[in-house]
């Protein structure tokens, strides 16, 4: 008797979990587009220049 307890007991335990788990979720909102012709303040790529790839031009010396 007790094992039968237990089986229906750990059953639904079982269907519930996976119940819950399907029960939609709130998503929050997307995020706001930028406005047109603004630069995204803080979003400017540091760090991100392909350093090494390009020669950077050394200090100019003039011989006068």
């Amino acid at each position: 008797m007790m094992k039968i307890v237990l089986a229906t007991a750990a059953s639904l335990a079982m269907l519930s979990a996976a119940a819950a788990a399907d029960l939609p979720r709130k998503e929050p909102p997307p995020p706001a587009p930028a406005p047109v012709g603004k630069a995204p303040i803080g979003k400017y790529p540091v760090g991100k220049a392909p350093i090494g790839k390009y020669p950077t031009p050394g200090p100019v010396v003039t011989k006068g």
